[in-house]
């Protein structure tokens, strides 16, 4: 109950305090997950990316772009943003960039991963290299914890429809062998501590689900033929295992709402704000570091 409170208290700071909302955000950080280039891959390394208005693609150097919370509001959690784009480009924007700013607001550190994409054209990757792509992600998060001021105990993930079958894997199954030797950050634990799920498609990999397992929060609309019955499948695990999950089902607005900003119905406009209640509710936003009782 005192750490829900502590969380309560500094939700509120942040959405309060107006001085706070004054000081501008911080400059994104681009951090290749291999300096060398993927492993066993490293001759792909220079082809460059193509962008358009809302993707990206292909990606031959995968890496993260650190979006650091807002200056004097950080609460130490940090979330591992994975876009959609149907394993053949990236919604790089509205499921990448936009939504690493809107956690920024809200004191959440944020990192867009740009993953290779199995699915592409004359692509020689397999998913199993996009789940590498990830769980390097998350390890090199660990790893610099300390540097960026980050809770170990606090990183999550976010993944919209293809994205959210990364996420889902990232989460519950197995990692993948690291490819090549490996390395320190490598001997990390890949493992978030917790998930959001937004329309997942229903690729996913073996799952052993357990009480342990991460928190998740869940999201999709009734009429998405293709991604609402996967997270069902998801609470109904959940529920058997007794693990921690919420559920959004909206009653209609397709795929590829995001975050409400496209979309005519007002309930899925409205929606980003569950992510806030539900991380408040389980003490992701509270304080980082945490202040020293006074003596």
């Amino acid at each position: 109950m005192t750490k829900l409170l502590a969380a309560l208290a500094w939700a509120f700071v942040l959405f309060a305090s107006p001085a706070l909302a004054q000081d501008p955000p911080a400059t994104p950080q681009r951090i290749a997950l291999w300096a060398n280039g993927a492993p066993g891959f490293e001759s792909r390394k220079a082809i460059p990316e193509q962008a358009e208005s809302y993707w990206l693609k292909p990606v031959n150097d995968p890496s993260i772009t650190y979006y650091p919370a807002r200056p004097g509001r950080e609460t130490g959690a940090a979330v591992l943003i994975m876009p959609g784009g149907a394993h053949e480009f990236l919604v790089i924007n509205s499921e990448g960039n936009d939504v690493a700013r809107w956690f920024n607001e809200r004191g959440v550190a944020a990192f867009v991963l740009r993953y290779r994409l199995f699915r592409g054209k004359d692509s020689p990757y397999s998913f199993d290299n996009a789940r590498q792509d990830a769980e390097r992600a998350v390890r090199t998060i660990r790893a610099r914890a300390a540097e960026w001021k980050l809770d170990t105990r606090r990183i999550g993930v976010i993944g919209f429809s293809a994205g959210g079958e990364l996420a889902r894997v990232t989460l519950l199954s197995a990692p993948v062998a690291a490819p090549g030797r490996g390395d320190a950050i490598d001997k990390l634990s890949a493992r978030p501590d917790f998930g959001v799920l937004v329309f997942p498609g229903p690729l996913h990999r073996e799952e052993k689900i357990t009480a342990n397992s991460p928190p998740l929060l869940m999201v999709a609309t009734n009429d998405d033929a293709c991604c609402s019955q996967p997270i069902l499948d998801l609470l109904t695990a959940y529920r058997a295992a007794g693990a921690s999950s919420e559920l959004h089902m909206y009653a209609a607005g397709g795929h590829a709402f995001n975050f409400g900003e496209t979309t005519p119905m007002l309930s899925l406009r409205n929606w980003p704000p569950r992510i806030t209640d539900w991380m408040t509710d389980r003490g992701l936003l509270t304080r980082w570091p945490p202040e020293q009782p006074r003596r």
